[in-house]
């Protein structure tokens, strides 16, 4: 049996928590092969991003065609895509590989504040989300996807929802962790069949760098084991909330820390006892 695949579309973080090195943390954590195509370069930590440089739509298409034409990838995560230019590079490649599960994180503004997509960029993203099989928008993302007013509680959050399967989308993620509720973290999942509340405690912490890039890379190790669609979301929300609650252990960086992605591995090897 082959080991699973995924293949994270996405920027860089140096300091780890969210971006490519976020997305292959997870998919390692999941027991998935990770592969990788950079759309940017940024210059960030913990505290906020101070710079961006986005790789040419044209290099991107070159890795994406290097990659592919070799490697078999069983999902998809699509994350920041920086510019007009590099969706339409990476729409042009998933429009040819219409059975394989593509998951995208609209990425437009880091935890920090600091924006990630260029504003004449969004028009191009909503155009890419037909194409995908899940996009998983949280609050400020859905709103400007549908240019109207962000959600404020859980029926704002259906209303959305539908509202982006009614433009287009398959399959709809939206995060509620922008709400005001403190005590539960609500988003919720509809399909056009079917719509689910996820509803988990809120899990007290600052260190929340970088989670929607590792909520979404888990949904595509889930799928790319085989897991199907209300499953994977509901496995990935589980992932992710033990790797908020660890993420206090990690002490990384002076602002918003990483989520501990390796939590479970990193206590089972704990609990072994060395021999000799």
């Amino acid at each position: 049996m082959s080991v699973p695949v995924a293949l994270t579309i996405a920027g860089s973080d140096p300091s780890g928590g969210a971006g490519i090195q976020a997305d292959l943390k997870t998919f390692s954590a999941w027991g998935v092969y990770g592969t990788a195509v950079l759309t940017a370069l940024t210059a960030q930590n913990t505290r906020g991003v101070t710079g961006t440089h986005a790789v040419p739509p044209d290099f991107v298409t070159a890795q994406l065609h290097t990659l592919l034409e070799d490697v078999r990838v069983d999902a998809i995560k699509i994350g920041m895509l920086a510019n007009a230019g590099t969706v339409h590079a990476v729409a042009a490649t998933i429009r040819a590989m219409p059975d394989v599960p593509v998951i995208l994180d609209p990425v437009m503004v880091a935890t920090s504040g600091d924006r990630l997509l260029d504003e004449d960029a969004v028009a191009a993203v909503r155009e890419l989300i037909p194409l995908t099989s899940l996009v998983t928008p949280n609050v400020p993302e859905s709103a400007v996807l549908l240019q109207t007013t962000p959600a404020t509680d859980v029926d704002g959050l259906r209303d959305q929802a539908h509202a982006l399967l009614d433009a287009g989308a398959r399959r709809v993620l939206l995060k509620g962790g922008h709400l005001d509720d403190r005590s539960e973290a609500v988003d919720v999942f509809a399909d056009g069949e079917r719509t689910h509340v996820l509803r988990a405690p809120r899990v007290a912490t600052h260190n929340t760098h970088g989670t929607g890039c590792t909520l979404s890379a888990a949904i595509a190790a889930s799928t790319a084991r085989g897991a199907a669609w209300p499953e994977a979301v509901q496995q990935a929300k589980d992932y992710l909330a033990r790797a908020l609650a660890a993420s206090d252990e990690l002490d990384i960086g002076h602002g918003a820390g990483p989520v501990h992605h390796f939590v479970d591995q990193w206590r089972a090897a704990a609990d072994v006892t060395p021999a000799g």
